[in-house]
């Protein structure tokens, strides 16, 4: 597939282009790229959005269209290229990453061909995703799908042991490792950067409702400010990442507007920059008991940060865990522990000016980009040596 930009990197990248038409409709119809496309799409057919008959048909008119993936068009002309690749070059193996899923059925393809081992990376799960798009019938054909493309490969990771668990359950002839995402080590705030003057609480990514979502916080900060225990003129929670009207009502129906403030989307540097700045960061976590597996790559951003950070979220997950090993800061269940946690914060800000970082450099050293390379390498020369 065609990089959407030309970054300056350390290795090779070779391209496979390709023309899908399906993309080419989509941008005929879908041209206000900050609105869902669904919508726009029911709109151009005639059909309005509110419309369950009409949500039924363009959901199940999706399933269809974009099987196996939505860049189906990229499968031939990727096989194509990496058959010259494996012929003209020295490969010891393969390695597919997805999403898209369609790169595990590229990979299916050339192991089946060339007979090199095959590690299959999967940061998200396919038919066992936990926040899979499509419809539950879609999902058994991709269960099935799943099925018959990984019973070739040689290994498979993810990024938690909950998700390499579901792994196994599906794949239980397969071994299954978890390999933790990672921070690049470059972006590492050190020095430190100055910190903003007020008692600044920055969220850099997107909001879900009842998946992730701010409420907790938003609660806590209304018992605090109504109690009287922080000025809310000194008290200020930056958001980046695509503005969310139910995010404003959300900040009335607390009585935080003002105090709530959605940035809009800024670049990566930007980004970093804002959590290096911050007093403190903070992470809702997912809600669902039946996922504790999901860790997101923000709080993985966080660490490198250097900058205390405030996870809520009423279940315990892999999130816990790794705020507990690392020392970056803590997890609240409810909002009286959000609460507590703020007024904490907010205190020694009062005192020193700042909430101090007390992570564990040596043990967040293990989550680094570097790190993680390392695993794979030691997974890729056990596979390559057999």
């Amino acid at each position: 597939m065609p990089l959407p930009s030309k970054p300056e990197l350390s290795y090779r990248v070779v391209e496979a282009p390709f023309t899908d038409m399906l993309t080419w409709v989509t941008r005929k119809m879908v041209t206000r790229p900050d609105e869902g496309a669904e919508k726009q799409l029911a709109q151009k057919v005639g059909l309005g959005s509110p419309n369950p008959a009409a949500q039924f048909i363009l959901r199940y008119l999706r399933d269809i269209v974009t099987y196996p993936d939505l860049n189906k068009g990229w499968q031939r002309a990727a096989i194509k290229r990496g058959k010259e690749l494996i012929s003209n070059e020295k490969i010891d193996a393969l390695i597919s990453a997805s999403p898209p899923v369609l790169a595990n059925i590229i990979a299916h393809n050339l192991k089946d061909k060339y007979h090199l081992p095959w590690l299959a990376d999967l940061p998200h799960l396919w038919s066992q995703n936990n926040s899979y798009p499509y419809s539950e019938l879609r999902r058994r054909f991709d269960w099935r799908l799943e099925k018959r493309t990984f019973a070739a490969v040689d290994v498979m990771t993810t990024t938690a042991e909950p998700l390499a668990a579901k792994l196994r359950s599906l794949h239980p002839a397969k071994p299954v490792y978890a390999v933790t995402h990672g921070f690049d080590p470059d972006t590492l705030n050190l020095p430190p950067a100055r910190l903003t003057d007020n008692f600044t609480i920055t969220y850099t990514g997107s909001f879900a409702p009842v998946k992730r979502e701010p409420a907790m916080l938003f609660a806590a900060l209304q018992k605090l400010f109504t109690d009287g225990a922080m000025a809310r003129e000194q008290v200020e929670v930056r958001c980046y990442g695509l503005p969310e009207a139910w995010v404003e009502e959300e900040a009335a129906k607390y009585n935080l507007t003002g105090v709530i403030r959605q940035c809009g989307r800024v670049s990566m540097a930007d980004a970093q920059a804002r959590q290096r700045d911050s007093q403190v960061l903070f992470n809702p976590k997912w809600h669902n008991p039946q996922e504790p597996g999901i860790h997101s790559m923000k709080i993985f951003e966080y660490l490198a940060a250097r900058r205390p950070i405030l996870a809520t979220g009423p279940y315990s997950d892999v999130v816990d865990e790794l705020l507990a090993e690392t020392g970056a800061g803590v997890c609240a269940r409810t909002v009286e522990e959000t609460a507590q946690a703020l007024e904490a914060m907010y205190r020694e800000y009062l005192a020193k000016g700042e909430v101090t970082w007390r992570g564990d450099d040596a043990k967040i050293g293990r989550y680094s980009h570097r790190a993680m390379a390392g695993k794979f390498a030691e997974i890729l020369n056990q596979l390559t040596a057999k």
